[in-house]
């Protein structure tokens, strides 16, 4: 008021003369600027607002109120009483109106009109103009040098030759709207062509009449004050919406960035949770497929690829588990920051739907190396009897080699009876014979069986030799009992056998089998997986070599029967056939296999000293592996101790805790080479095929699990204490606040668990002062509270859900109602909102990202292209859904 006073003084004191310099045709063009808006124009000011309607139609359009109706009659006391109307409703402003009546209006006085035109611009025009408390001129004057100072050539001082030049004009233009005036390219020195430059800008974009006329400004030692200040407060209400659009536009975009980089978050958490998810889905059915090979090679192939698995491709999937769930922690800690929903991933894609696919990762992991295991040992078994079967097989094949056509010869219808009866003789040692290899038949038909129970891939030809042997031996049972039966009919007519010769086929034949028997047994192939058995192998040989000074003293002795009943016959000039006539077993025969017994032992020493050389290199592999492992699960069992120590105790700062906790994940990083150590020595296990180890009760299944839970779990812990910085530094909690919080929390956790039951967070809040005592209002408001710190009825309370609670209890954020106020300012207290007004005064990133999201607008007042802000804001704050 009192800039309006003092400057209606200096009205009224220059009263007698202040018109003589009154532009006339400013002050129609300030009038028809208004009134335009109205549908309607004035061309001449004494005239036109005598009958007082266009003059209350003015004042209703700038002062944005409804005056009193005005009389439409044509009579000169209607039109007094429309301007006192008009005088009164601008002395209801608190202006003093001097000498001005409305009979002077109405009689069209143009000073009076002018003097009372003035008032209205000074009034509703420059009076609201205020900068640090100044008085309206001088307001406006310090808001035009705020403007102008950043440019050359530019330096108001007042309101008639600083502008003349026409710069401050362009330069005002500029400041606001610098892509409508090319600065540069104006020449002080051309004054009429920068005011009309000017003029025309503000005439064409800026919607500011031409009030004034360039050469009559240039052509002017003193410009007209007056017109100067009602055509630059023109100026400063065209911009001083921008101040607030510019400060609507910020809170706006920072909203809006905070938003989108939540959502990139979300995107990236989403792309990596998918990954993992379909990494885990291609690797189980791998780890799930049992089907079986046929050699011992293919499945070591198989074991070989997965340690490769194990060694290569799990360890990066491990790390990308991990970083995705600190990723997920810090996301939902921003959000809760900037006061938004909590984040819920896609169907499937939870923290503990990527737990639960790791979990069965694990088990199928764990059941396919068993699995590769027990095939290697099954495979391995299979080739040991498949090698046994064929060498007994090719031994009993040698020996019934020509039997069958012996059998089917009938020599006895021309021998003599001393021929029958060595044959008779021979038939019986040679049932002997097959009686004595009727045992390793049933070896081979055992074996066989066996193998068909293993599934051996190359069964069909087992099979089929078997049933060959089986065949073959049916058959010679039957031919010799056929021999028999003719030995017989002719026996009675045969001499006595020689019982010599008799008794040497009766032992020769026993001591041959026994021979075969332990060559057999010395080329017998072996498999032992413990010292202990190759050494009861070698008790077991040692044994056998102790018996061979018997078995040599009886091969002595049936070579001394021969011998003797040489001796027998040629004392008595008696002519032997050459060969024993009851056996096929010559002394040359005997000597033979018994030397090939002899060379068959030390043999047979070697192989057993060789392996218990390499059950004894087992065994050194089992102690060097269980030795480091004895120290490695221990060390990773206290490590896991630590740590939960350290996470509920509050030495220090938050800052000083993360250090301590990273030179501890350091100290645990460091430690691997431990790890690979025995990882090392855990290959050397499996390639020597060792199965078990007494000597510790950690397997590498269980280090490698162990591990990889002291990562996990170190970087969890990490990552909470960073996310409880974040918290205190973006909500203002002191460390003092912190450290009170944490005491509470620990108070209650009486199980050192890092999480409270809900039992538990109940008295930690009543010890805090809430009232959630058990009755119905208690029990409603701890109902709210474990909504907002367990929203997923999980039955815990975190430690960093309950900072959450805390900080968000004790400090204020962004709500959607102040980002209504915003959009609200942006629109032009509009409803609604246009792109076009989006583009204008936001970037053209978040403009766009708007324009996107938000919905039609379906009031009343809409318009084509109208956009709903006031529901896109409150889907910002999870209150609505977009």
């Amino acid at each position: 008021m009192l800039a309006v006073d003092q400057l209606q003084l200096q009205h009224q004191q220059s009263f007698r003369f202040t018109w003589l310099w009154l532009d006339v045709g400013t002050f129609t063009a300030w009038c028809n600027s208004h009134l335009r808006k109205a549908g309607t124009q004035i061309e001449n000011i004494d005239e036109d607002f005598r009958d007082g309607l266009k003059l209350m139609l003015l004042l209703e359009v700038i002062s944005g109120e409804r005056l009193p109706k005005p009389e439409r009659g044509k009579m000169r006391v209607h039109k007094i009483n429309n301007v006192n109307k008009a005088l009164d409703f601008i002395a209801s402003k608190g202006v003093k109106l001097v000498s001005i009546g409305a009979e002077e209006i109405v009689d069209g006085n143009a000073k009076m009109t002018l003097g009372m035109i003035w008032t209205i611009i000074l009034r509703f025009a420059i009076q609201d103009i205020s900068v640090e408390e100044t008085s309206a001129k001088e307001g406006l004057l310090l808001w035009c040098q705020r403007k102008t100072a950043p440019y050359k050539n530019v330096n108001v001082q007042n309101f008639h030759i600083s502008w003349k030049d026409g710069l401050a004009f362009n330069a005002l233009i500029h400041r606001h709207r610098p892509e409508l005036i090319e600065y540069d390219k104006l020449r002080k020195d051309d004054p009429v062509t920068n005011l009309n430059n000017a003029f025309e800008v503000a005439e064409k974009y800026l919607d500011i009449p031409k009030m004034l006329d360039a050469e009559d400004i240039v052509g002017t030692l003193r410009p007209d004050e007056k017109a100067i200040m009602t055509y630059v407060s023109c100026f400063y209400h065209a911009f001083s919406g921008a101040q607030k659009a510019e400060t609507a536009a910020n809170r706006i975009c920072k909203v809006l960035a905070v938003n989108q980089e939540n959502e990139h978050l979300m995107e990236d958490y989403e792309k990596l949770a998918s990954d993992l998810l379909e990494w885990i889905k291609r690797t189980i059915p791998w780890l799930e497929d049992r089907v079986p090979q046929k050699t011992i090679q293919e499945m070591q192939q198989k074991l070989e690829d997965f340690r490769d698995y194990r060694r290569v491709h799990k360890p990066p999937k491990v790390q990308e588990k991990c970083q995705l769930e600190i990723n997920f922690n810090t996301l939902q800690t921003k959000l809760r920051l900037s006061n938004r929903p909590a984040f819920m991933p896609s169907e499937g894609k939870m923290v503990s739907d990527i737990n639960n696919g790791w979990q069965h990762l694990e088990q199928a992991e764990k059941g396919y190396e068993e699995w590769l295991l027990n095939e290697i040992r099954r495979l391995e078994r299979l080739d040991h009897l498949a090698e046994k079967f064929r060498q007994k097989a090719s031994i009993h094949e040698s020996w019934t080699e020509g039997k069958e056509a012996m059998l089917k010869q009938k020599d006895y219808e021309t021998a003599t009876l001393s021929d029958i009866k060595a044959l008779i003789r021979k038939h019986e040692a040679f049932e002997s014979d097959l009686a004595a290899h009727q045992d390793r038949v049933e070896q081979i038909a055992a074996i066989a069986q066996e193998l068909n129970e293993l599934d051996y891939y190359d069964s069909p030809s087992v099979n089929a030799r078997c049933q060959k042997i089986c065949d073959q031996w049916d058959v010679l049972g039957s031919l010799t009992h056929s021999r028999r039966e003719a030995l017989e009919k002719t026996e009675k007519q045969l001499e006595t056998i020689d019982q010599l010769h008799l008794e040497y086929a009766k032992r020769a034949a026993p001591f041959n089998n026994w021979m075969e028997s332990a060559m057999e047994d010395l080329q017998d192939m072996f498999i032992v997986h413990t010292i202990e058995e190759i050494e009861g192998l070698i008790a077991a040989h040692d044994q056998f070599k102790s018996t061979l000074p018997d078995a040599d003293k009886e091969r002595e002795a049936i070579l001394g029967i021969q011998s003797e009943a040489q001796r027998i016959a040629d004392y008595n000039n008696i002519k032997l056939s050459g060969n024993n006539p009851y056996t096929s077993v010559t002394p040359q025969i005997i000597n033979s296999k018994w030397e090939r017994v002899r060379q068959l032992v030390p043999k047979r020493d070697h192989a057993l000293l060789d392996e218990q050389s390499k059950q004894q290199s087992n065994e050194h592999l089992r102690r060097q592996f269980a030795s480091q492992a004895n120290i490695v699960g221990p060390w990773i069992q206290t490590k896991m101790q630590e740590i939960g120590r350290i996470s509920i105790e509050m030495n220090g700062t938050l800052e000083d805790q993360l250090n301590h906790l990273k030179q501890y994940e350091q100290s645990i990083v460091d430690y691997k080479p431990n790890i690979d150590l025995l990882e090392q020595q855990h290959q050397l296990i499996q390639e020597a095929l060792i199965f078990d180890n007494k000597h510790t009760n950690y397997t590498m299944e269980h280090i490698r699990v162990g591990w990889e839970q002291l990562l996990t779990t170190i970087a969890r812990t990490i990552n909470e204490v960073e996310n409880q910085i974040l918290t205190r530094d973006a909500k203002g909690i002191s460390q003092e606040q912190m450290q009170e919080f944490r005491a509470s929390f620990n108070h209650f956790d009486k199980d050192h668990g890092g999480s409270l039951g809900p039992e538990e967070f109940k008295a930690c809040l009543i010890s805090l002062g809430y009232d959630v005592e058990n009755d119905r209002q208690g029990d409603a408001e701890f109902n709210r509270i474990m909504s907002l710190v367990d929203p997923n009825n999980s039955g815990i309370v975190t430690f960093q859900a309950f900072i959450d609670f805390m900080s968000r209890e004790t400090t204020d954020t962004d709500t959607a109602d102040q980002v209504i106020a915003s959009f609200k300012v942006l629109a032009g207290d509009k409803n609604y909102i246009t792109a076009e007004e989006l583009r204008r005064e936001l970037p053209p990133d978040q403009a766009e990202y708007c324009i996107a999201r938000m919905a039609p607008y379906q009031g009343p007042d809409a318009i084509p292209g109208a956009l709903d802000y006031k529901s896109f804001s409150t889907a910002l704050y999870g209150e609505s859904d977009l």
